[in-house]
């Protein structure tokens, strides 16, 4: 059966709506994804927060993870202190974005709100997987105070289709009024759970792009040469095979490594210390996308740059159903051909036939979000 949208009537049109999310993630990502949909929903209209769940389990390995990234790689003690001022920076932003009163994560009947709707997504809410998130019922949907809910871009991230999906974790999302994905690998799984067709839409970076800075607004790698070419680089724990290539790339096209957010040895230089709004404006100034991060992909498709993305195994399943879905070369995944490939995709434009497949899929997304939040 296709995925149903229970119809709201005009007098029933939702007022607060709770956007339920990985918003607190010391990841650019997270952010972004969290901020573009509560900008999207509000420019729209509609009277959104971020719903701020708490959870000190989860706070203490963000904690870890933001020091230590690399792992099972250590990172040297004299990169704390940039680490310290990235994560200071995300989470400065986020407390800066409209949101609920703080609740506990595992207790969300004790959200305070009065909501009509609550949305759950976009990223990997459903990931039964992930190292600190799985098995919380709240974004399965459960026990949260409010009238209707449904999900909007959800992903179960690396949890693969072919694992399949418990009947009681099936049961709870049974319970959505309406439900979305942003990947291959989620509709084929509530297919097979369900018996679905779920809607497929833009991760909202895409859906609700953030305002390109001015350029008189970017800075370059460098204080002291601002409009230097560079390649920006976004991520980690990249493949030596893919590093060497990237490496002697950019040496033969005469341009810097910049890596952004975390470090990596082979570049030229590190933005380890670099806010959400330095992310974006570094890969706006970029020539191109060095990225294993699904995200890096998106803020690529989003500015227009030009991008090579490598497949790692958390996050394979993202990155092969995005680039799928917009249209765009399938991410690199092993040695053979990489150094001609790679030069290809960093050099030239990006495929005119990929916007107008994000368009299309916007105006997809358009429908579905006018449906449930008639």
């Amino acid at each position: 059966m296709n995925a149903q949208v229970n119809p709201v009537p005009s007098e029933q049109r939702p007022g607060r709506i709770g956007i339920l999310t990985f918003h607190r993630c010391i990841n650019y990502g997270s952010y972004w994804q969290a901020r573009s949909l509560l900008e999207g929903l509000r420019q729209r209209g509609h009277d959104a927060v971020l719903l701020d769940h708490r959870c000190a389990q989860a706070r203490r390995a963000e904690w870890r993870c933001a020091f230590q990234p690399l792992l099972p790689e250590r990172s040297p003690r004299s990169d704390f202190p940039a680490y310290a001022a990235k994560a200071r920076k995300l989470i400065e932003a986020v407390n800066e974005l409209p949101s609920s009163a703080p609740f506990d994560l595992d207790e969300p009947g004790t959200l305070e709100d009065d909501l009509d709707l609550v949305i759950v997504g976009s990223d990997e809410v459903w990931n039964l997987r992930h190292p600190w998130y799985a098995g919380r019922r709240a974004f399965y949907g459960e026990g949260l105070p409010t009238k209707r809910i449904v999900s909007y871009a959800a992903s179960f991230g690396n949890h693969d289709v072919s694992e399949g999906l418990a009947p009681d974790w099936s049961d709870r999302l049974r319970r959505f009024d309406a439900i979305s994905v942003r990947d291959r690998n989620a509709r084929e799984m509530l297919r097979d759970a369900l018996g679905m067709e779920a809607d497929m839409v833009l991760d909202p970076v895409l859906q609700f792009p953030p305002e390109m800075p001015p350029a008189s607004a970017i800075a370059g790698p460098g204080e002291d040469t601002p409009s230097e070419p560079y390649i920006a680089v976004y991520g980690h724990s990249f493949p030596d095979w893919y590093a060497q290539a990237m490496r002697a790339f950019a040496e033969a096209s005469g341009q810097k490594l910049v890596s952004i957010g975390y470090r990596n040895a082979w570049a030229d230089e590190q933005r380890i210390d670099a806010g959400p709004d330095d992310f974006l404006r570094l890969i706006a100034r970029s020539s191109a996308l060095a990225t294993n991060f699904f995200h890096g992909c998106v803020f690529a498709l989003r500015c227009e740059r030009p991008f090579a993305a490598v497949a790692s195994a958390y996050r394979a399943n993202k990155l092969r159903d995005l680039m799928e879905a917009v249209g765009a070369e399938p991410p690199l995944a092993d040695e053979e051909d990489a150094a001609r490939r790679l030069a290809r995709l960093m050099s030239e434009p990006l495929d005119p036939a990929i916007a107008t497949r994000i368009a299309a899929m916007r105006e997809q997304s358009d429908r579905y979000l006018d449906k449930v939040l008639a």
